[in-house]
């Protein structure tokens, strides 16, 4: 007899092997015994594609599943909410999103993880017995039930693979049952097909083949299957559900007119909701807080409180988002705040002070996004102006030279001030890039790094702060050179500035995109941007305009 548990059709060399196949057949056309297409295999129109030129859009590469997604993907197939993935697999870069298919590297630490990983969520899932038999879907009447069998395997693998199984795939993961004949139990054999596909490429990659397009080199069309992956994992960061499948089987996703109600469905779902807060967290810099796990989470819940508010509930101008004026105040957050406490431990929303030296409105004015920038036990001017340069602006502040101790507080034997103590920031070969940055970081000193108001420097209570920044180059503001204070000023600041929103819409590209932009997606942006001012700002209808676009369903190939 046959001892299963040394069936490895995915072991670490094996699927090394297997990865490897996918990384060609991304650019070759075939993968893992699935789909293929090649020269002469059909001509893709262009799907509402405006412009000749060529330049339609950025390179593509083969995007894997972040660890967020690995675990709401298994969330999804299989009912595991242990997160396993976020614990073991290894952690993704975050620049600022986690799915940038540039940093994806194969690595041997990957593959043994993935082994693991399926090994245990297939054992849980099956030591069930509500979850087993919800997802095989069927009562088998003998271990050797091959009809059961079969209807397991076209089903679980269309979710696990975002598409249909290929005939050949069908046969062999079938073919799995004679363990389970062997062993006298059926179970045995859908252990063996969940632990093989969720180590199988076509699930852990979100492979996009499509076909060329006419007159466009090296431009594919996706079909529908991934194209309902894209939307799936832009909008929900999960696996596409049996609904989108079933649009993408009745080729309902290729026009955009297919995709906006699509999107419209999706964002409406609770997992809609959730990707938005995620996305500003990462874009942000608040997803993972460097504070006390229960402090970071009464500080993520004011910030996700108001995305869900201005974007869903209120249905507000998204400028907005930096002017609101009021938080989701409980008991525990005013008393961290030093606020009046509003006797809820559920919150109430509360209208800030329009006086007093602590003004807040709007986003930078809470503590999940006033942490970023938090060096040294305190706040940092310049890696607060970088912040704002960087994620606000979109604009690239270059690191510091390699001989500076970036490591080491700035100090003056003069004054204990920290606006003395950062003055040599201000002259010398440092001083380019620090009047980008510092300006703009002490604009926001009178909060510390859990957005508590301050009016001095922390142990240093000779040292007042004035709380007054300016963004350098910018002709915005009352005054019309970039200057502003506190929190508040700052987001009327950037909102005044014109600028504020075509950032907004990059990093929503590369969020969906999986990438950084590059120049030939430069018109496709403006686009959306324009589109996004003229449509009074709404967040949600930028999203649904941006898997609208034709670049939302084609792929470039890699020079």
């Amino acid at each position: 007899m046959q001892d299963r548990t040394n069936w490895r059709p995915a072991t670490a060399c094996v699927l090394a092997l297997a990865l490897v196949t996918a990384l060609a057949g991304a650019c070759t056309g075939t993968i893992s015994g699935g789909r293929s297409t090649g020269a002469g295999g059909g001509v893709a129109g262009t799907g509402g594609m405006t412009g000749t030129t060529g330049s339609f859009t950025g390179p593509t590469g083969l995007h894997r599943l972040s660890r967020l997604e690995y675990d709401a993907t298994v969330r999804d197939l299989l009912g595991d909410t242990t997160r396993p993935g976020f614990a073991r697999l290894p952690e993704d870069v975050h620049d600022p999103f986690d799915n940038d298919y540039t940093t994806q590297l194969v690595s041997g630490a990957l593959i043994d993880t993935v082994e693991t990983l399926a090994t245990d969520i297939s054992a849980r899932a099956l030591a069930d017995p509500a979850r087993r038999d919800a997802l095989v879907g069927c009562k088998p009447a003998a271990a050797g039930d091959k009809a059961c069998m079969d209807s397991f395997v076209r089903a679980f693998g269309r979710r696990a693979f975002r598409r249909p199984l290929e005939p050949a795939e069908i046969t062999a993961y079938v073919g799995l049952q004679s363990f389970a004949v062997e062993a006298n139990d059926f179970y045995a054999g859908v252990d063996l097909v969940v632990r093989a596909m969720l180590q199988d490429p076509s699930f852990l990659y979100r492979v996009e083949i499509g076909t060329p397009v006419s007159g466009q080199p090296g431009l594919f069309k996706l079909d529908d299957y991934e194209i309902g992956a894209r939307l799936s994992y832009f909008l929900w960061g999960t696996t596409p559900s049996d609904a989108l499948l079933d649009m993408a089987a009745a080729g309902a996703l290729s026009t955009p007119e297919g995709r906006r109600a699509a999107a419209g469905t999706l964002l409406a779902d609770a997992r809609g909701a959730e990707r938005v807060r995620t996305f500003h967290a990462f874009w942000l810099g608040y997803e993972q807080l460097p504070v006390e796990a229960a402090v970071g989470d009464m500080l993520r819940a004011e910030t996700d409180a108001l995305v869900t508010r201005v974007v869903f509930e209120k249905k507000a101008d998204y400028a907005s988002i930096f002017s609101w004026p009021e938080t989701l105040l409980t008991d525990a957050l005013a008393a961290h705040y030093g606020l009046p406490a509003p006797g809820s431990t559920a919150g109430v929303w509360t209208p800030y002070s329009t006086s007093g030296p602590a003004i807040r409105r709007g986003i930078l004015s809470h503590g999940a996004v006033l942490a970023t920038g938090a060096k040294f036990d305190d706040t940092s001017p310049t890696l607060r102006g970088v912040f704002v340069r960087n994620r606000l602006l979109c604009q690239v502040v270059p690191p510091p030279p390699p001989n500076v101790m970036v490591d080491q507080p700035p100090v003056s034997t003069a004054s204990r001030c920290k606006y003395d103590r950062y003055a040599a920031h201000r002259a010398g070969a440092c001083a380019g890039c620090h009047n980008l940055t510092d300006g703009i970081g002490f604009g926001l000193e009178n909060f510390d790094r859990l957005g508590v108001y301050r009016a001095t420097d922390k142990d240093a209570p000779e040292c007042a702060i004035k709380g007054d920044g300016q963004i350098v180059g910018s002709t915005a503001g009352p005054t019309g050179d970039g200057r502003f204070n506190g929190p508040a000023g700052l987001g009327d600041l950037l909102v005044s500035s014109g600028g504020l929103e075509g950032c907004v819409v990059t990093q929503l590209f590369r969020l969906a995109h999986g990438r950084r932009e590059t120049p030939d997606d430069g018109a496709g942006i403006a686009a959306l941007t324009t589109g996004f001012k003229q449509n009074g700002r709404a967040f949600d209808q930028l999203m649904i305009d941006l898997v609208a676009d034709p670049a939302f369903v084609h792929r470039r190939l890699e020079q």
